[in-house]
């Protein structure tokens, strides 16, 4: 396109109705798109160019030219839960509760696909679970998938009367199609069974023929569902295994690993420094780095390549979500849910921090196609109330709230969706942009203090220390080879020698300033000695506290306490620990 759309417009759905704004920078209400004021809108759904836009109100579904409103199909099916449209906008599935016959007869079929041209219903389908309902398409729509009993039946250029292809593995639980251009690629999800390992094998469409036809496999243990994500030049896909119940007892969130396999057959585990949850795992759009979400409060975040190398490590802090934007040059950091709505924006590029804005209670976030405007949203059914959205330029200014009034509910917003390029790349801003509202920053909670301290200096405690983000990255002037492990090992066993050399010596003129200060010193306590060897003043100030214990026990004793079996032991081997401290400081 020429040039960029002036409008970004939403769509909102609640107890008010549905109807549209017209986004940044008006905000005002769409008088092309006529308000459906029903407050039964169960669905709602944009084509994936955003050209369409299909509801249904309880009554009839609906499909929309978003430019100008004009109503182009109507579907009589009041009961429809679920909308999707397929890539190219040739067929709009829709999806009700599946309900059986009275007589324990197979219901009737509740998944429709009907060709959004003509209006006419192309096929039915029994789908019992709404979940992964919908078919999946390649973008062409050249192929599209279903998985049933076990199998994925694949269909070709929409002609839905018969199966063009069959991938059968004994209990295939999921599958995704590869995103982009033909040749298609198919990411599948066997679960173990009987002692067996889950895995995922990916194949290039239609070559299905056993194992060896697979582009990759990995399998695993430890996995009762998987999440996959492919990247966006569909070159790798990464797995989230998790199981519902962690037998360690360490998390109540079961437990995740996180796997790399790409379609050249590379596969890798990949190493997340801090134990805990997997919270969320996301691609950068430019398919060559990853970010992960992961660890016991305060979670780590760090950024990682396609060899699985942490390149960017963005310390601990309060945060369970992360987004890239469309272009993929900023990634926000966020604490949604059980949290309290931290924002971090960070430039990807340089690796500087934009922004931190805060939108409490938030239940939904959402980049808008032109990768500048943000929207956090409050919904029910999630949270019943303070429902409403706020809009946010990426540098942290809030250019517009809206609160529902009260006794209503707002179920969903929705940006319209642009095809890729439709909205350039612009240069990363760090200044906030002007906006018209007050900063949304919340007050601070003041810590509850007892009358007793109220008057008294505050005293800051914390109950970790946060830890700072880092780069990971080789320095580039180095030029160096990434170390091999045993390489790595030496190189920290010389350093930790190089700090307790330097510990040692720190410690021998502390000591000597004290003896010097002080003359009435314990008469066990001799002067710091550093043999040279961490090992040895390793061993010398582990017999230095043992007898610093003793001495303890002693005046215990002399005070008159009763003292028991194993402290009057201690005391006996004073002796021997005393020779073999002077043994280790003569060097014997």
């Amino acid at each position: 396109m020429s040039c960029c759309p002036t409008l970004l417009p939403y769509a909102v759905r609640g107890s008010e109705g549905l109807y549209m704004v017209n986004g940044p920078p008006s905000f005002t209400e769409s008088t092309a798109f006529q308000r459906d004021s029903g407050k039964n809108c169960k669905a709602v759904a944009f084509s994936k160019d955003g050209s369409l836009f299909a509801w249904c109100n309880g009554e009839k579904v609906n499909i929309v030219n978003v430019t100008n409103a004009q109503l182009l199909r109507s579907f009589d099916l009041p009961k429809a839960v679920c909308l999707e449209f397929s890539p190219k906008n040739n067929i709009l599935a829709t999806w009700q509760a599946y309900t059986a016959a009275k007589d324990g007869t197979a219901g009737v079929p509740n998944l429709q696909l009907h060709d959004v041209k003509t209006g006419k219903c192309l096929k039915s389908f029994i789908q019992k679970k709404m979940q992964n309902w919908c078919p999946c398409w390649a973008d062409d729509e050249s192929i599209c998938a279903r998985n049933v009993n076990n199998e994925v039946h694949f269909f070709e250029n929409n002609n839905f009367a018969t199966i063009a292809n069959k991938l059968h593995l004994q209990k295939v639980n999921d599958f995704v199609l590869s995103p982009g251009a033909q040749p298609t690629k198919v990411a599948v999800y066997v679960p173990g069974s009987k002692g067996a390992p889950s895995f995922v094998r990916l194949y290039q469409y239609p070559n299905f023929g056993g194992p060896q036809s697979a582009l990759a496999n990995k399998s695993f243990f430890k996995a009762d569902k998987v999440t996959m994500l492919w990247n966006k030049k569909a070159t790798a896909v990464l797995v989230i295994a998790s199981t519902e119940v962690d037998k360690t007892g360490a998390s109540y969130y079961g437990e995740q690993t996180l796997h790399y396999i790409a379609t050249n057959g590379e596969s890798a585990v990949v190493q997340l420094p801090k134990n805990g949850p997997i919270y969320d795992v996301v691609w950068n759009p430019n398919s060559v780095e990853f970010c992960a979400v992961y660890g016991f409060m305060p979670a780590k975040a760090t950024i990682f390549n396609l060899k699985c190398d942490p390149v960017f490590d963005f310390g601990t802090g309060p945060r369970n979500a992360a987004y890239y934007s469309p272009h993929g040059h900023i990634l926000v950091l966020a604490g949604f849910g059980n949290l309290r709505g931290q924002m971090e924006v960070w430039d990807v590029k340089n690796y500087k921090l934009i922004s931190k804005p805060v939108a409490s209670d938030s239940t939904y976030f959402a980049w808008c196609p032109d990768g500048e405007h943000i929207v956090t949203a409050t919904c029910a059914p999630r949270l019943r109330v303070s429902n409403g959205y706020k809009i946010w330029h990426y540098t942290g200014s809030l250019l517009h709230n809206y609160e529902v009034p009260p006794n209503e509910e707002m179920w969903q917003v929705s940006w319209q969706p642009f095809l890729d390029g439709v909205f350039p790349a612009k240069a990363v801003k760090y200044q906030a942009v002007p906006s018209e509202l007050p900063s949304a920053e919340p007050k601070p909670a003041q810590a509850y203090r007892p009358p007793a301290l109220r008057n008294k200096p505050v005293t800051s405690s914390k109950l970790h220390e946060d830890e700072p983000p880092q780069n990971m990255k080789p320095q580039s002037g180095s030029g160096d080879k990434p170390l091999s492990k045993t390489a790595l090992k030496n190189q920290r066993k010389h350093e930790a020698k190089k700090a307790a050399k330097q510990e040692a010596k720190a410690e021998a003129n502390q000591e000597s300033t004290q003896s010097s200060a002080s003359q009435n010193a314990p008469r066990s306590a001799v002067p710091t000695f550093t043999s040279g060897d961490p090992e040895v003043d390793k061993k010398i100030k582990n017999l230095k506290k043992k007898l610093k214990a003793i001495e303890q026990l002693k005046e215990q004793a002399a005070a008159g306490k009763q003292l028991e079996k194993n402290q009057l032991e201690k005391i006996q081997k004073e002796t021997a620990l005393l020779q073999e401290l002077e043994d280790l400081e003569l060097g014997l």
